[in-house]
C-alpha cells in the first residue's frame, strides 16, 4: 500500500479555532468560553486532542512536553490504598459546643458555649478494598478531624464501641486473618471464611466484638444513621492539671437504623455505592446529617470500682451505669470538591490531640499512636503530608522541620534549629511552656515484661450482656449471621471451636447456631475468668432505641399508567412534610401518564431500582398500568422483596393484579395499607414513622 502524503494542515486565524476530527466533524477548541487549559506549570495548551507529530501520519515527537507531562502524571495518579478502611467517603462540617467544659478540660474547642469548629468526617468499611461494595457486613470507621484553634484533633473511631483485640501487637494478625486469603486472593470485603474465624475462635477476647459484628450494626441503612465511638478511654485534663477519664460517643439525630441481610446482599448488586450516594444526595439536597457528641466521664474511683478494666478496648461502660452527657452538635453541610484530594488524602492519627485531651494506657490505643504516622508516610509519600489542604491545621503553624518531598511552605528566617541566639524574624518559634500540650503526669512503675494484665481476662461476660440486651428480632438476626458466616468455613474444627466459645456466652445462642449449621453442640470453652452475670443494657439494643420518624428516609413510589394524579400528589406532599423523600419509579424512566393526562417523569426504571433501595414503598396505578406492572418481573420483585424485608407498603387503586402476581394475595397484613383517599394517605404516612413489620409471617 503506497504511503499517503503528509499534507500540511490548514489553520484559520482568530478565536475560537476549529479542527477536523476523524469523521470530518468540526470541534471547537477549549478556551473560548472558559478557563484556558494549561500545563501543571501554567503554560497554555494549544491542542489537548492531538500529540505533536512529524507530519499528519508521522511519529510522535519526544519534544511534546505537554504529552509527556500528561502521561507522566497519569502513570502516577494512584497512591497505595489504605490497608484497612480503604473504602471510604466523607464530608465537611461544623461542630458547635453546647456549654463550657472548663471544669473538665482546658481544650479550647470546649471552652465556651456556642463555639464553632470546622470538621471533616470520613466513614469507611474496614476489610474491603477501595472498589468493594458499601453494604458488606463489616465494622464502619467513623473518623472526625476537628480543625481546632490549638491544632488538629483526630477522633478516630468506629460505629461499634468495642474492638476485637486488647493489644495492638495482634492488629496485623487480625487484619491478615480478615483480609482475602493469600493463597487464593478471596473472599473480598467479608469475614465469612476460614482464616478470620480461625483467628477469632483462637482469640476468646474477640468474642464480644463478634456479637456486635453479627448484629445489624454492621449493615447500616445509612452513614447518616449510625453511631460512632472513640472506642478507647482517653483523658480530659483541666487548667490545673487534674485528669478525668472520658469516652466519646456520636449519636445521630436521625436515629440508628440498619437493613436486613438479604436486603444488603441485593443492595450491593443494585447499587454498590449506596452509602456514598445516600450521603452525597442528602447533603446536596440540604438535608444535613447531624450527630450529638456525648461523653462518659469518670474518675479513678469509678475506674477502680467498675467490674472491668477501663483500659480494655474489648469492654464498654453501659449507659445505664454511666449515662452519656451530650456536649455538642456536629452538622455535615458540605460535600467534597474532589474525592481524591480530600477523602483519599485525608490523614487521621489518634495521636493528634490538642492541649486538654490526653491518652490513657490502653495498649491498643498506645499501639495506634505509634502506627498511624508510619501509615501516612507510606500512603502520601512525604513527611510533609500535613501541608495538604485537607490535613492542614487552621491555626498558625511554626516549627523547625524543613525540606523533604512536597515541601509547600516557604519558611523564613536564618535559624532552622533550637535553641538559637537570633532575634526578630531570624529567631523562629519558641516553646509554649505550660500553654502547650502538657502530658498528664501519671505515676508509672513496675517491672518490664511482655505481659497481659489479669484485669483483662474476662472475655465472655459483656458478650453475654450484649446478647441478652437484644430484642428477639435482633437475636434472630445474630443467629442467622453466625450461621451464614460459619457456614462458609470449610474446616469443621474451626466451626466447633467458635460455637464452643458461643456456648460459654449463652446456651441458647450456641444451640441455635449449632442447629443452623446441623452440627453437634460442642462442650463450652473454658473461660480464663468466671463469667459474671450482668444486668441487660437496653441501650445496647438497636431496635429498642429506634427513633420513630421517616425524616431522612426514602419512599419508592412505583407508578403505572392511569394512576390517580391526586393520590400521587397527596403521597408526595405527605412524605415531604414528614421529612422524607419520594422517588418515583416506573416501568421506564420516561415515567407514566397520570389520570389527568399529565406525564410524571420517573427518577428510576423499576428494572434498575429494586425496593431494597427504599425504606418503604407504595404502588399507584390505573387499570392498564396495574396490568402492565403485574406482567413485569421487576415490578413483581419490587413488591415481593418489600414484603419479605418487613417494609411498610402502600397500595393504591388497581394494584390487585400486581399483588396476585407477586404471590402476596391473602398474605397482606396491617402494614400493607391502602392509600387511595386523603385519610388513607395520612394514615400511611403516619405508619411510615414506625418500625418495620417484624411480626410479618413470611412462611404463610
Amino acid at each position: 500500500m503506497p504511503a499517503k502524503k503528509n499534507k500540511k494542515p490548514t489553520r484559520t486565524s482568530g478565536a475560537p479555532r476549529e479542527r477536523t476530527g476523524e469523521g470530518g466533524e468540526l470541534h471547537q477548541l477549549a478556551g473560548a468560553d472558559g478557563p484556558v487549559l494549561t500545563t501543571a506549570h501554567g503554560a497554555p495548551v494549544q491542542d489537548d486532542n492531538n500529540s505533536l507529530r512529524a507530519g499528519t501520519r508521522g511519529p510522535t515527537l519526544l519534544s511534546d512536553h505537554a504529552l509527556r507531562e500528561k502521561i507522566f502524571h497519569f502513570d502516577h495518579e494512584r497512591i497505595p490504598e489504605r490497608v484497612v478502611h480503604a473504602r471510604g467517603y466523607g464530608a465537611h462540617g461544623v461542630f458547635e459546643n453546647y456549654a463550657s467544659l472548663s471544669d473538665l478540660t482546658r481544650a479550647s474547642i470546649f471552652a465556651t458555649a456556642g463555639k464553632k469548629t470546622e470538621t471533616f468526617v470520613r466513614f469507611s468499611t474496614v476489610a474491603g478494598n477501595l472498589g468493594s461494595a458499601d453494604l458488606a457486613r463489616d465494622v464502619r470507621g467513623f473518623a472526625t478531624k476537628f480543625y481546632t484553634d490549638e491544632g488538629n484533633w483526630d477522633l478516630v473511631g468506629n460505629n461499634i464501641p468495642v474492638f476485637f483485640i486488647q493489644d495492638a501487637v495482634k492488629f496485623p494478625d487480625l487484619v491478615h486473618a480478615v483480609k482475602e486469603e493469600p493463597d487464593r486472593g478471596f473472599p473480598q470485603a467479608q469475614s465469612a471464611h476460614d482464616t478470620f474465624w480461625d483467628f477469632a475462635s483462637l482469640m476468646p477476647e474477640s468474642t464480644h466484638m463478634t456479637l456486635w459484628q453479627m448484629s445489624d450494626r454492621t449493615i447500616p441503612r445509612s452513614l447518616r444513621m449510625m453511631q460512632g465511638f472513640g472506642v478507647h478511654t482517653f483523658r480530659f485534663v483541666d487548667a490545673a492539671g487534674k485528669s478525668t477519664f472520658v469516652k466519646f460517643h456520636w449519636k445521630p439525630l436521625l436515629g440508628v437504623q440498619s437493613v436486613v441481610w438479604n436486603e444488603a446482599v441485593k443492595i450491593n448488586g443494585a447499587d454498590p455505592d449506596f452509602h456514598r450516594r445516600d450521603l452525597f444526595d442528602a447533603i446536596t439536597a440540604g438535608d444535613f446529617p447531624q450527630w450529638e457528641l456525648g461523653v462518659q466521664v469518670f474518675d479513678d474511683a469509678f475506674a477502680d470500682a467498675f467490674e472491668f478494666d477501663v483500659l480494655d478496648a474489648t469492654k464498654l461502660i453501659p449507659e445505664e451505669v454511666l449515662p452519656v452527657r451530650p456536649i455538642g452538635l456536629m452538622t455535615l453541610n458540605r460535600v467534597v470538591d474532589n474525592v481524591f484530594a480530600e477523602i483519599e488524602q485525608v490523614a487521621f492519627m489518634t495521636q493528634n490531640v490538642p492541649p486538654g485531651i490526653d491518652f490513657s494506657n490502653d495498649p491498643l490505643l498506645q499501639g495506634r499512636n505509634f502506627s498511624y504516622l508510619d501509615t501516612q508516610l507510606k500512603r502520601l509519600g512525604s513527611t510533609n503530608f500535613s501541608q495538604l489542604p485537607v490535613n492542614a491545621p487552621r491555626c498558625p503553624v511554626a516549627h523547625f522541620q524543613r525540606d523533604g518531598h512536597m515541601q509547600m511552605s516557604t519558611q523564613p528566617g536564618r535559624a532552622a534549629y533550637e535553641p538559637n541566639s537570633f532575634s526578630g524574624s531570624d529567631r523562629g518559634p519558641r516553646e509554649a511552656g505550660l500553654d502547650g500540650h502538657v502530658p498528664f503526669p501519671e505515676e508509672v512503675g513496675g517491672e518490664t515484661g511482655r505481659v497481659r494484665s489479669p484485669s483483662f481476662a474476662d472475655h465472655f461476660s459483656q458478650a453475654r450482656q450484649f446478647w441478652l440486651s437484644q430484642t428477639p428480632v435482633e437475636q434472630d438476626h445474630i443467629v442467622l449471621a453466625y450461621v451464614f458466616e460459619l457456614g462458609k468455613v470449610e474446616r469443621p474444627a474451626i466451626r466447633a471451636r467458635m460455637v464452643a466459645n458461643l456456648r460459654t456466652v449463652d446456651e441458647q445462642l450456641a444451640s441455635r447456631v449449632a442447629a443452623g449449621l446441623r452440627m453437634p453442640l460442642p462442650e463450652a470453652a473454658e473461660p480464663a475468668s468466671p463469667v459474671v452475670e450482668l444486668e441487660p443494657s437496653p441501650a445496647l439494643s438497636l431496635l429498642a432505641n429506634a427513633v420513630e420518624t421517616f425524616e431522612g428516609r426514602k419512599l419508592g413510589l412505583l407508578v403505572g399508567d392511569g394512576a390517580t394524579a391526586a393520590a400521587v400528589k397527596r403521597l408526595t406532599r405527605g412524605v415531604a412534610k414528614a421529612g422524607g423523600v419520594v422517588e418515583v419509579v416506573a416501568l421506564a424512566v420516561g415515567g407514566a401518564t397520570l389520570s389527568d393526562g399529565s406525564t410524571l417523569e420517573a427518577k428510576q426504571a423499576v428494572a434498575g431500582a429494586p425496593s431494597v433501595l427504599y425504606d418503604a414503598v407504595a404502588v399507584v396505578a390505573g387499570p392498564d398500568g396495574g396490568a402492565a406492572l403485574a406482567d413485569d418481573p421487576a415490578a413483581r420483585d419490587f413488591l415481593t422483596d418489600a414484603f419479605t424485608h418487613f417494609k411498610v407498603i402502600g397500595l393504591g387503586g388497581d394494584t390487585d393484579a400486581l399483588v396476585d402476581a407477586a404471590g402476596l394475595a391473602g398474605k397482606l397484613d396491617d402494614a400493607c395499607l391502602p392509600v387511595g383517599t386523603p385519610a388513607q394517605a395520612t394514615a400511611f404516612v403516619d405508619r411510615l414513622a414506625g418500625p418495620r413489620q417484624w411480626e410479618r409471617d413470611l412462611t404463610a
